[in-house]
């Protein structure tokens, strides 16, 4: 039987380089302070400067590199150069974490326009697909590597008031599936699917609004909301030797909550 040091060594990713986009704050913060205490080198992709810094900074001080690089992951002509950037600042790439995603805006249908769906599309699935086009060669000229993929449990379910959010994570899905069967056997493609994670943003409504989080946490099975952390312990199994013969799935962490968890009281037409 493989002694305890043999499995931790499983899930430690010492001399591997990591690209984590969103990662000035929330999710995506949290999942490169995993990847950093696990050993990695680090290359932070965010909008804001000022929020890039401090992780940098953060991650230096666990005795890891960080390169911060601003940069707008809707903007994608540049995602080339933000890759390039990033495996220069490292020496290489082996794995990236596509966290950034969301939408401007949410409504019901008749709300919407097509410029916010294509939007939606642009944010959630074709950043990381064009991010995964230029960092897969970086991977391969490494042996291999790994992409996880942030979704959301809303691209599973089917609410009103999530239209272009729901369909362009539910298409990132189908694009985790369909690129780890195009990228194996060498690169690894998987995503998790999120429930109701506490970021900063989220902690000071519910802090704010403390009958709410016992609204929430009282429907869900573990009786509590996702941390940061939780996101990032699923993405560092994702992306270490542990999960080596796993490609192409979608892990759920969302503490067993069911669908409704945000109800949406928008009438009938």
């Amino acid at each position: 039987m493989a002694d305890t040091a043999d499995i931790s060594d499983q899930f430690r990713l010492d001399g591997k380089a990591a690209l984590v986009t969103g990662a000035g704050k929330g999710i995506g913060r949290g999942i490169a302070l995993t990847f950093a205490k696990a050993g990695a080198d680090l290359a932070l992709v965010a909008r804001t400067k000022e929020d890039l810094d401090t992780v940098a900074e953060e991650i230096r001080s666990l005795g890891r590199n960080a390169a911060a690089i601003p940069a707008d992951v809707t903007d994608i002509e540049g995602l080339g150069d933000v890759v390039e950037r990033a495996a220069g600042a490292l020496g290489g790439l082996d794995i990236l974490v596509n966290n950034a995603g969301g939408v401007e805006q949410l409504g019901t249908y008749m709300d919407m326009t097509v410029a916010i769906l294509e939007n939606a599309f642009r944010f959630n699935v074709s950043a990381p697909f064009e991010l995964g086009r230029h960092a897969v060669p970086h991977m391969l000229a490494r042996g291999g590597g790994a992409i996880v993929n942030i979704g959301s449990m809303s691209g599973m379910q089917n609410e009103r008031g999530f239209l272009p959010y729901s369909l362009a994570k539910s298409a990132l899905a189908k694009f985790t599936q369909l690129a780890a069967v195009e990228l194996a056997p060498r690169v690894r493609v998987n995503a998790i699917l999120p429930g109701c994670v506490e970021t900063e943003a989220l902690r000071g409504f519910m802090d704010a609004m403390p009958d709410v989080r016992a609204g929430l946490e009282s429907k869900t099975p573990m009786r509590r909301n996702g941390t940061p952390d939780d996101i990032g312990s699923a993405a560092l199994f994702f992306a270490s030797p542990a999960s080596s013969w796993i490609t192409g799935k979608l892990l759920e962490v969302d503490g067993a909550a069911p669908a409704g968890l945000f109800p949406n009281e928008e009438p009938d037409l």
